[in-house]
């Protein structure tokens, strides 16, 4: 027991010797930091450069008030784009073919077949299946139907919504892939 006392009184007097080094290191002040900060900031600044001057514009006149807003919906009075009675119109029972479930962006044209009056154009799908296709072939995701073939590009006009329930045909290519 005697034992067990005297290594716990040299570890106590240990443990008060490290705190005081410990504590002793802590004491020195703040003296040169102080110093630092001072002749830093006794030191003169770089000139601040003048803002450039500000440009005069003319005012511009705004005359179309009386227009319609852009931004507003139609009303029944004005010439609105077709709510979907008259015009093209996507076939619902029409079978989709195969391309017609990759966007326009990711097929490629790799070349034709044919004489110059009855071209075949070759298209490679993302997978890398080239497909032949002739004028009336869909292709692309908004009902693109092909219209022309021509050495350098195919040509189709795609169906999209005109954003009140009609339609609008918007012409669109894929050119040959110079690789």
């Amino acid at each position: 027991m005697r034992m067990h006392n005297m290594r716990l009184e040299v570890s106590t007097r240990a443990v008060a010797l490290g705190l005081l080094v410990l504590l002793a290191g802590c004491a020195k002040g703040t003296r040169d930091l102080e110093e630092q900060l001072a002749e830093i900031r006794s030191r003169q600044g770089a000139p601040v450069e003048p803002l450039p001057a500000m440009r005069e514009f003319p005012p511009f006149p705004y005359a179309a008030f009386e227009l319609r807003d852009p931004f507003a919906p139609f009303s029944e009075d004005e010439n609105a784009p077709s709510g979907g009675g008259v015009g093209p119109k996507p076939d619902p029972d029409r079978p989709k073919e195969y391309l017609e479930s990759y966007p326009l962006d990711s097929l490629d044209m790799v070349g034709t077949l044919g004489t110059v009056n009855d071209l075949t154009s070759l298209l490679k799908d993302p997978d890398g299946v080239v497909h032949r296709l002739r004028p009336g072939n869909y292709i692309g995701q908004n009902d693109g139907q092909i219209t022309a073939i021509y050495e350098d590009r195919v040509e189709l006009v795609e169906l999209v919504s005109n954003g009140n329930g009609g339609w609008i045909e918007r012409p669109a290519s894929i050119a040959l892939d110079d690789e």
